[in-house]
């Protein structure tokens, strides 16, 4: 019996199936659509059906794609992403940039006296103004499987190592230290270390031979704890200098330093576009002329 060929409703149908995919499940991607859940079943078993294969398993067990899906999902985004390049690629040749640029980054860098990401964002809205930019603020992790997923064409973050597959330009210091509440700068030598998923904490940890504290998300759960009395905890320089004076943060005495190197990373196998060739070109003159 012979498969339905793709057709313009296909396409709306594979976007529909990325959508689910990326949220995890029908539940989560109802209110992203807009659709109810009947109608995005229908678009599944539409592309199932086109593809003669089972894309997914829903049920009680939750959501999960199955080996067919995991293929079909890497070649509809390859797909769907050609088409959108179609129009800023030809406006390109026109000598206009259109389209779309996503970017991620980590939290709270801004604040960091090297980081030149708004001016940078600044000029590159002057040349290119009929560029939409997408600004996501994401963990270390969500930032590498959204590169790796491509929903992302740039990730600001540190470079705590390099990784095959992608390309780093390197953009400033942030500079890490050890730090503890001010009124237990005496204890700091005996407090715990607050956890968090980053080489630096794991170094830590390893060389200075301290028992573990409580696991924290994100550079604020880190200061919560930090501030508690009960534990120390690394953070960059800047973001404890932020605290001031009210909720005093105090660098530990003789506590390890280390350097992470801010850096706009892409994708090498990934095409890129004209758009986010001038972005890093901005990026890379911003932070030259700041290093000066």
């Amino acid at each position: 019996m012979s498969r339905p060929a793709f057709d313009e409703r296909s396409l709306r149908s594979l976007r529909i199936f990325c959508a689910v995919a990326q949220a995890n499940g029908f539940a989560a991607a109802e209110s992203q659509l807009n659709m109810s859940k009947a109608s995005i079943s229908r678009h599944i078993r539409e592309v199932e059906e086109t593809l003669g294969a089972r894309l997914c398993e829903r049920g009680p067990a939750g959501f999960v794609l199955t080996h067919a899906g995991k293929v079909a999902l890497d070649f509809a985004r390859e797909a769907l992403k050609s088409l959108e390049r179609i129009r800023p690629e030809i406006d390109a040749v026109r000598g206009v940039l259109s389209g779309t640029l996503a970017i991620g980054m980590v939290e709270h860098i801004v604040s960091d006296v090297g980081c030149r990401l708004p001016e940078a964002l600044a000029a590159f809205n002057a040349q290119a103004p009929e560029v939409v930019v997408e600004l996501s603020v994401m963990t270390f992790n969500e930032l590498d499987l959204a590169l790796r997923e491509r929903r992302v064409q740039v990730a600001i973050r540190g470079m705590y190592r390099r990784e095959p597959g992608f390309d780093y330009q390197k953009l400033f210091v942030e500079r890490h230290r050890l730090y503890v509440a001010r009124d237990r700068k005496r204890e700091a030598g005996s407090l715990p270390i607050v956890y968090r998923s980053q080489p630096f904490v794991l170094e830590a940890l390893k060389t200075l031979g301290r028992s573990r504290g409580p696991t924290a998300s994100g550079l604020e759960a880190v200061a919560m704890l930090v501030l508690s009395g009960k534990y120390v905890g690394l953070l960059p320089q800047y973001y404890a200098a932020s605290f001031g004076k009210r909720r005093g943060l105090v660098e530990v005495p003789s506590g390890p330093t280390y350097d992470n190197t801010i850096s706009a990373i892409t994708e090498v196998s990934r095409p890129r576009t004209r758009a986010l060739d001038l972005f890093l070109e901005i990026l890379k003159d911003h932070h030259s002329q700041a290093s000066r």
